[in-house]
């Protein structure tokens, strides 16, 4: 297959890179790829003609979005409508990248695909104008919703705590917030599985949830590091953007499509940090 990607520098991008390596992978980077500007993206996939295109570029700080919100709508809004319209004049399928922040927090099981999004902060916002830009400009699109990434060549939670554990005697790390921790690997992976599968909305991460008080207590135990780590609440630590209490994503949609869920989130970390 033919696979064009935006964002290939970031970190979901390194690992699709490696993932697909058996594919021929067109790589558009920032300095050469600017999204915003629709007769530049038009004109280069055009001239790539891909078969499908994975869209991974996006504005992920969170906090900066709630200060730059222009930014964020201008990056992950309009640069998603661009996308989507480029890739609809050649009918070439898109792979939209979102987000579980999307949702409020509010709800007490998981998210399913199909529950109603209501962003609480900038950053969620933005990434729900780029689906409501892509669905409704293209039909041939997946929105990949995902969440708590963490793998190579990126900033992540993962390496913040193992550089704390290693700079500190003691943490304080918020226990009110559940969701799913995700490896980058393990959602390339899945990515590549599902190409050529049915459009639509999908949940991907792995499989089981945490606060990221046990996600660092995990950290820990893989690390053999006995550093105090503090559970805290969210009041703690005050932040520009508020984050969902709750983010867990349920994978309905893989299930009906018969895909199974990527490997528990215990397993790929100790993997990742191996």
């Amino acid at each position: 297959m033919k696979i064009a990607l935006t964002g290939s520098g970031g970190m979901l991008g390194t690992a699709i890179k490696t993932v697909f390596s058996g594919n021929e992978l067109i790589k558009f980077t920032r300095d050469r790829f600017d999204i915003t500007v629709l007769n530049n993206v038009v004109k280069q996939v055009k001239d790539a003609k891909p078969d499908f295109l994975i869209h991974a570029a996006a504005f992920t700080e969170v906090d900066r979005c709630e200060s730059e919100p222009e930014m964020a709508y201008l990056i992950n809004g309009i640069g998603t409508r661009n996308i989507a319209m480029a890739c609809e004049e050649i009918k070439c399928p898109v792979i939209y990248i979102s987000t579980d922040y999307i949702f409020d927090g509010k709800k007490q099981s998981p998210y399913d695909e199909w529950d109603t999004p209501n962003p609480i902060n900038e950053y969620g916002l933005s990434k729900l104008m780029g689906e409501r830009f892509l669905s409704s400009l293209t039909s041939r699109f997946y929105i990949i919703r995902t969440s708590w990434l963490y793998g190579k060549n990126g900033k992540n939670f993962v390496d913040t705590i193992c550089k704390l554990l290693s700079d500190k005697d003691t943490i304080e790390v918020v226990h009110d917030q559940t969701g799913c921790p995700t490896y980058t690997i393990d959602l390339a992976k899945k990515i590549l599985e599902i190409l050529g599968k049915g459009y639509g909305t999908y949940h991907i991460t792995n499989a089981g949830d945490c606060s990221w008080y046990d996600l660092a207590m995990q950290i820990a135990k893989i690390k053999g590091s006995n550093k105090e780590i503090i559970p805290v609440t969210s009041e703690r630590f005050k932040r520009p953007a508020p984050r969902p209490r709750n983010s867990v994503l349920g994978s309905t949609m893989l299930k009906l499509e018969k895909i199974d869920k990527p490997r528990p989130w215990e397993e790929a970390l100790k993997e990742y940090l191996g």
